[in-house]
This record gives C-alpha cells, structure tokens and sequence, in this order.
C-alpha cells in the first residue's frame, strides 16, 4: 500500500505534565503563532499530520498526545475529567504562560477545550469545537447501574482490540473515516497502533480507558462553564456525522448558542465526525480563517 509522505517534518518532544511523561507533537517554527490542537478519544496527536499539511506555515502547532493515549504515559490510577483540564492548564503555561491561546480540540478534545475555555476565560482568545457539543445529559437515576458496571469493569479487565494485521486496522478507519485516501489510513493505522506482545498490533492507548465513567455528565455544569467563555467560538461538524444529524439539530442547538455568544457555526460536506481525517484541507481554511481575527 502506498504511504503518505508528509509535507511538513513534526518534532516530537517528551514534557513533564503534572508527573508523566507526555509527549508532544509540533509543527512549524516556535517563534510562529502557537494553536494547540487537542485530539478526541482512542486518538492521538500526530493524526493532525494532514491539517498541519495544509495550514500556512506562518503556525506553530502543538499536538499533545493525551495522558494514556499515544506515546504519552499511563496513569495506573485510571482516568478522570478533570485531569485532562488540569493537564491543558500545564501544558498551556509550558508554551505560553503570558498571554491567551488558540485552542482546536475534536471529539474528547472540543469538550476539554469547551470546559477550559470557561473556566480559565482569560486563557484562551479563541476556541473551536470539531464536531462535538458535549455529551448527552444524565439522570440521577443512573448512578447505580453506572456504578455497578464500573465496578465490574475493574475486576472483568478492558481491553482493545488485536489486529493480526495493520490492514486490518486499516479499514477500520476507512470505516471511521469513509473516502479516507489509502495512503492517510496507512499513516494513521501505523500511528495510532504498536506492536502486541502475543504478536499483530493494538491501539497505543491504556485499555483503562473503555471503562465507563462512573461519575454521570451534568450538562448544566457544562453550561455553567461555557456560559464564562470570552473567546471567539466556532463550532465545525462534519455533514454527515450523527453528532449533526441525531444531537446538534434536535436538541443543542439553542442550548450552544445561548451558552457562546461570539459563536461562529460551519458545517463540512463530504465528512463524518473524523473532520481533520476526512477533510483537512477544508477544515485548515477555516481554520486559518477564523484563528487569525
């Protein structure tokens, strides 16, 4: 299979993070405007390879791989929410305690970024959601069962899946990402995976993290952080992502706009929820757009 020659070189860099090692990927010159982009679960940071590709070069692009994914380390006590705020809140000061940042997260990612955004207003001067608008709300009454299957999780174990071979893993992101070109799968089939100690390849990701979480979503606190956002929003989905379809049109649209009020909302034809897979360089316009008002 054909693989994907990159066009612009990434370095990456090993940081201290609140006690593990997170590894950190980049693009462009540090003297550039820095954007951090924040990847969404069982991802990683070098899957904004192709976005950096088509960005100008005039960037300089920090992609973190998140505490358990990617070549970032493991937390042996498991994975919390606020952790990752926590760890934006480190890496943002690593890069540039002194002034507000731009901050692009997809998926997992736009929900840490929506989060932070509200609660650090100060940090952040401009903020965009690929294809994500929280999470669905919760009941109070779904606390024991969310309890009770956390709690067998833990002792059952969880566990990704084993590809005997990378193709396999191959199509499974052409079926994450459709019209996905071969040589993009390869690439991110070989970045995303590792070699299995009882032979094929597994996700770089700690399997801790298909446990549920057992502390429920309450989409009124998240709205109480978003409404104390000061930057300038925009909201990106994909067309055909069921995220568009099932949840944004029916139910959240209101609720986003009354909660950001300098919000700017575009859609993507052609893409499902894996935008930066599926269409960089659409998306990299607008991101180029918007990130330099």
């Amino acid at each position: 299979m054909k693989k994907y020659k990159p066009k612009k070189r990434s370095t990456t860099i090993k940081i201290d993070v609140r006690g593990l090692q997170y590894a950190v990927h980049t693009w462009g010159e540090p003297e550039g405007t820095p954007v951090m982009l924040l990847h969404g679960w069982a991802d990683n940071g070098m899957s904004f390879q192709f976005v950096a590709d088509s960005l100008p070069d005039d960037w300089y692009l920090v992609a973190p791989d998140w505490r358990g994914f990617g070549d970032s380390d493991w937390d042996n006590q498991g994975y919390w929410f606020p952790d990752y705020l926590a760890d934006l809140d480190s890496l943002l000061n690593y890069f540039d305690d002194n002034s507000s940042m731009r901050l692009v997260g997809h998926s997992m990612g736009g929900n840490i970024a929506c989060l932070y955004a509200g609660i650090r207003p100060h940090r952040v001067s401009h903020l965009v959601s690929l294809d994500v608008i929280g999470l669905p709300d919760s009941e109070p009454l779904d606390a024991p069962l969310r309890y009770r299957k956390w709690l067998d999780q833990l002792q059952e174990g969880t566990v990704f899946s084993n590809y005997k071979e990378l193709t396999q893993l191959v199509r499974h992101i052409h079926k994450l990402a459709p019209n996905i070109p071969d040589e993009h799968a390869c690439f991110i089939a070989e970045n995303w995976s590792q070699a299995a100690q009882g032979g094929g390849f597994e996700i770089k990701a700690d399997p801790a993290h298909k446990r549920i979480n057992p502390v429920l979503y309450r989409r009124q606190e998240a709205r109480a952080c978003w409404q104390q956002t000061e930057a300038k929003t925009m909201l990106v989905f994909g067309e055909d992502s069921r995220f568009y379809k099932d949840y944004y049109e029916d139910s959240y649209k209101e609720d986003f706009r009354n909660c950001f009020s300098n919000l700017r909302e575009e859609s993507i034809s052609d893409s499902a929820h894996m935008i930066h897979l599926q269409q960089p360089e659409k998306l990299a316009r607008l991101l180029d757009d918007f990130l330099k008002e």
